[in-house]
């Protein structure tokens, strides 16, 4: 079995957790950069674009971290096939993101946790425990919250781009899951690089189609320098970099004490667009504020002696 040499040493929790913690903040910075493209690219262009730079830098790193005969003897059917999933779910962010503001899909996002854990009951037979059901309850009444007067925020926080978020983060942890049991040869770098080559190629495609059968195309007269630094931002920040920085604290902490981290990405965004001039909205922080203590719930965080088992 291939795996990538360990990037922290074996002692270092508290720079695993800084790397996590670093991994949401560059996502979450890379929300804020999305929404200067979106009003001028299609999704499916900006889904392409986005996927395409990360695997430019993804895919040499895979090369030279795990070297040349990992990469070529990878499984890249399965990883193309999978990567189009995970695709879906990209596509699906930026639809619900020009639909909502950013503020919404982090706090959307930040309840992936217990997808997770909804996927667990339908797949593995996880047994549904009070505490699932109130976590789930909580965080459905934090997204609500959220959404209240959203049409005076910045973006408008609609009810539809929630949905198309929540999918989004559905197909997305659904994939992931894929990804972890299709590739058992292959180190997490490997894992991630495949599919979102997959990801890529798929996204490509799909773009290239909507421009040969006339649909919206990016409008280049509105696109300058901060659109381009926006880019890639979203790209290499909010995806490539993200992923890097995830793949070595889950190395170290593991994917369930990793997880947690999410549950700061709301405040990330709401402190970013305030520091640009945005509004500070207390019905988003309150229900950014409900989903975090939802997804505590439900992983059973506050009964520390069940946490412990």
């Amino acid at each position: 079995m291939t795996h990538a040499p360990a990037l922290l040493p074996p002692s270092s929790l508290p720079l695993a957790h800084l790397a996590c913690a670093a991994s949401m903040l560059v996502w979450a910075a890379g929300l804020p950069a999305a929404d200067l493209l979106i009003p001028h690219v299609p999704a499916i262009t900006l889904t392409a674009a986005r996927m395409g730079l990360a695997t430019m830098v993804l895919l040499p790193l895979w090369l030279m971290i795990d070297g040349r005969r990992a990469v070529l003897g990878a499984a890249w059917g399965t990883g193309l096939l999978i990567g189009a999933v995970t695709c879906l779910g990209a596509f699906g962010l930026i639809l619900g993101q020009a639909r909502s503001d950013a503020v919404t899909v982090a706090i959307v996002s930040a309840a992936m946790p217990i997808v997770g854990m909804g996927i667990e009951v339908v797949f593995d037979g996880r047994r549904i425990t009070p505490a699932l059901v109130l976590g789930m309850g909580l965080s459905l009444l934090g997204g609500l919250i959220a959404l209240e007067g959203g049409g005076d925020a910045a973006g408008g926080g609609t009810l539809l781009g929630a949905l198309l978020c929540l999918a989004s983060v559905v197909v997305f942890t659904f994939g992931s899951r894929l990804t972890v049991t299709a590739f058992p040869g292959l180190s997490p770098l490997g894992r991630t690089t495949i599919t979102l080559c997959g990801g890529a190629l798929t996204a490509g495609v799909m773009a290239a189609l909507a421009t040969l059968t006339g649909l919206p195309a990016p409008n280049w007269s509105a696109l300058g320098a901060t659109e381009a630094g926006a880019l890639l931002i979203y790209a290499f920040a909010g995806l490539a970099l993200s992923q890097l920085l995830w793949i070595v604290s889950v190395g170290r902490l593991g994917i369930g004490l990793a997880s947690l981290h999410i549950n700061a990405t709301p405040f990330y965004v709401m402190l970013i667009l305030f520091a640009v001039g945005g509004p500070w909205l207390w019905h988003q922080v309150l229900g950014a504020a409900l989903v975090a203590l939802g997804v505590m719930v439900a992983q059973g965080l506050l009964h520390p002696a069940r946490a412990r088992g």
